[in-house]
């Protein structure tokens, strides 16, 4: 990803909503929908490594929540057509999660970072990878023989991923986290003090007590729900899976606010 200057907040928010990274974002609203929806009924598959019980069986609820942390469109009657991520509210996320990199880099913590969004999210991953190495902290590294939702997990540029077939999966298990901290566990190692993922890999690492930023889009409303109760320091709403380069502004402005640029 191509280093970008530092914006300012508003030239972000117009970047973001220029890009559809937030704002009028692609994802579908029926999708959106559905997604709050199987949440609501118990599909495990929704919660993203997250345990929520029986608190969240209101569909009504998740999309509320879901208005007030990621800005979807608040009528409930809006059942198809595109849907909105408010990029204010990317940019509060953005500086939620600013607190919690510097913080570790002012600790000299262990941080293990993963997505589930390679095609989308690497680079950002892996600028802010970089930067906490240069800081002092421990970039968690992830041993090979790991295997876990039908692939092995590799880690490049200090990101963990799933590898499958000689591609970089798209993934919203929860597994390969879970792999790779009972893998800590069994050698002994401590884990990491803080996680910085999405999908599962970041709703697993909060439900096991671990400091967690998350990256999620607007049908994927568990990490926001995970904020909600305290098991996320942050969740970023985000379109996850623009061209990558159009992070590049986010990213800058994410390590610069955590203390972390050049």
């Amino acid at each position: 990803m191509p280093i970008a200057a530092v914006p300012s907040r508003q030239e972000l928010v117009d970047h973001l909503e220029r890009t559809r990274i937030a704002g009028n974002v692609a994802t579908p609203r029926d999708n959106n929908l559905d997604h709050y929806a199987k949440l609501a009924d118990g599909d495990r598959y929704y919660w993203l490594g997250l345990e929520l019980g029986d608190r969240w069986t209101d569909a009504d609820a998740v999309l509320e929540l879901m208005v007030e942390r990621c800005g979807v469109v608040a009528d409930p009657e809006h059942v198809a057509g595109h849907d909105t991520i408010s990029a204010e509210l990317t940019v509060d996320a953005l500086d939620r999660a600013a607190v919690a990199l510097r913080k570790a880099a002012e600790s000299g913590s262990r941080v293990l970072l993963a997505t589930g969004h390679p095609a989308g999210l690497l680079p950002v991953h892996q600028a802010t990878a970089l930067a906490l190495q240069a800081a002092g902290c421990e970039v968690i590294g992830v041993p090979a023989g790991l295997y876990a939702d039908n692939g092995d997990i590799r880690q490049v540029g200090g990101v963990a991923m799933v590898h499958r077939g000689g591609n970089l999966m798209h993934t919203h298990s929860p597994d390969p986290m879970r792999e790779i901290l009972d893998a800590r566990a069994r050698a002994g190692l401590q884990p990491p003090d803080l996680v910085f993922a999405d999908h599962g890999w970041a709703g697993y690492a909060g439900q096991q007590g671990i400091d967690t930023v998350g990256f999620a889009d607007c049908n994927d409303p568990a990490l926001f729900v995970g904020e909600a109760e305290g098991r996320l320091l942050a969740t970023v709403p985000l379109d996850d899976n623009v061209p990558p380069l159009h992070y590049a502004p986010m990213t800058a402005y994410l390590l610069a606010a955590a203390g972390l640029s050049d």
